[in-house]
């Protein structure tokens, strides 16, 4: 009887071990561990029409910029830009205390990046000891993770003649894939580029593929038996060896126009990309073909024009924004590419903004107003659980003044910006 009592308490432990594991969930980097926008904890509050979250704590000196927070434990960090000043900050996530803050160097200064601002747009990627991010002007940094002192330096425009395919800054949140750091300074010398992310030395760059760089950044993906880089640029999307810089394959898009943002998906050997300014989107399916893949259009439609906002993938179907001529909130077949449901935004009152997911819920950011709206994950429709409003705006003032940094829930919080302001919820 002893022995199975012992039994029965070891599964029980666990049990309880598993459950805390999906219950807290680290978000490392730009749309979290896998890049792919979506949380797997479970037992959060996320029906607000009966109890709204609480806020815990606001940070008001998070600078201007777009950089959405990473948290690893019990550290959130972050990036932002303060009297022309670039710098790199952590706080304490259980008080809103700063640990660190450290100044990296000038902002981009050109037309402030065409008025949306000088502020970095990416986010920092936690890597052990070390972080790496990319600033709005092209520089790649390599920092301490205790404190935040540089490590090493590159620059996309002096060190790799790096190029974009317009003005708004390099928006790009860097890859850490083993020793190496994937980033995409683009180009005439090679759109992708890997470093060594110890040192920074050049491992390999795309000598093959020469786009101009677009604001995506890029996902790994194992397809047709070979790991490799997937990006878009301001031409199409690419699949890139992870040896060796191989190109792959790649499709262009010749409806890719003025900016090329949203993060691809891969599920199933199977990518697919959207892109804003009528360029719409792409199912594309990939198969083993000799010693390399093949890439194959499935389909190619305006069913989600997504420009920023990003797009998830729940249950074999793809949830965002979609702009003109929809104007909609769309649940979308990952397969076919067909539209299962849409909803004008006008009608629901929740306009364009960026998406996030969290177990069957869906997080709605409106970009205007910075209210978030809980919907269902379902291809059954549209189904509201409540909404929470932004506790207050930022008064830097940029010429759209939007709520445009992605929210981020992490280890049982919920994380908000706008520029300096940085909230943090109770989802308990």
């Amino acid at each position: 009887m002893k022995k199975i009592g012992f039994i029965f308490l070891m599964m029980a432990t666990v049990w309880i071990i598993a459950g805390m594991d999906l219950y807290a969930q680290d978000w490392p980097q730009w749309r979290g561990a896998n890049r792919d926008g979506i949380s797997k904890e479970i037992g959060l509050n996320l029906d607000w029409t009966a109890k709204k979250p609480a806020l815990m704590w606001t940070f008001k000196q998070a600078g201007a910029g777009y950089s959405s927070p990473s948290i690893v434990g019990t550290t959130l960090y972050g990036q932002g830009n303060e009297n022309g000043k670039d710098f790199v900050f952590a706080l304490d996530t259980q008080t809103g205390n700063q640990k660190w803050k450290q100044i990296l160097g000038d902002g981009n200064t050109e037309q402030t990046a065409n008025d949306r601002g000088a502020g970095p747009r990416g986010s920092v990627t936690v890597d052990g000891d070390k972080l790496y991010l990319i600033r709005s002007g092209g520089q790649i940094n390599c920092l301490s993770a205790a404190d935040g002192k540089m490590i090493w330096q590159k620059s996309f425009l002096s060190d790799f003649g790096g190029k974009m395919m317009s003005d708004w800054g390099f928006s790009e949140s860097p890859l850490v894939d083993g020793n190496l750091v994937v980033c995409t300074p683009g180009g005439s010398g090679g759109t992708l580029v890997a470093l060594d992310k110890n040192t920074g030395a050049t491992i390999w760059r795309t000598t093959a593929w020469t786009d101009e760089a677009g604001y995506s950044s890029a996902i790994v993906a194992e397809a047709g038996g070979i790991r490799q880089y997937i990006q878009q640029s301001g031409k199409g999307v690419a699949g890139i060896s992870s040896k060796d810089g191989k190109l792959l394959w790649k499709i262009e898009n010749p409806a890719y126009r003025t900016a090329v943002i949203p993060t691809a998906i891969f599920q199933d050997n199977m990518i697919y990309v959207t892109n804003g300014y009528r360029g719409g989107c792409m199912g594309i399916q990939l198969t083993k073909q000799g010693d390399g893949v093949k890439a194959e259009t499935v389909y190619t439609n305006p069913v989600i024009t997504n420009q920023h906002g990003g797009v998830v993938l729940a249950n074999g179907h793809i949830y965002g924004y979609s702009e003109n001529p929809s104007a909609s909130w769309v649940c979308q077949n990952f397969k076919t590419g067909k539209v299962v449901w849409e909803q004008k935004g006008q009608e629901v009152g929740v306009g364009k903004g960026s998406v996030f997911c969290v177990g069957d819920r869906l997080l709605l950011m409106e970009e205007r107003s910075g209210t978030i709206t809980v919907i269902s994950a379902s291809p059954d429709g549209w189904k509201v659980f409540g909404k929470l409003e932004i506790p207050e705006r930022s008064k830097i003032q940029t010429q759209d003044h939007m709520v445009w940094t992605h929210l981020v829930v992490a280890n049982g919080k919920l994380y908000l910006k706008d520029h300096d302001l940085l909230f943090c919820f109770n989802l308990k």
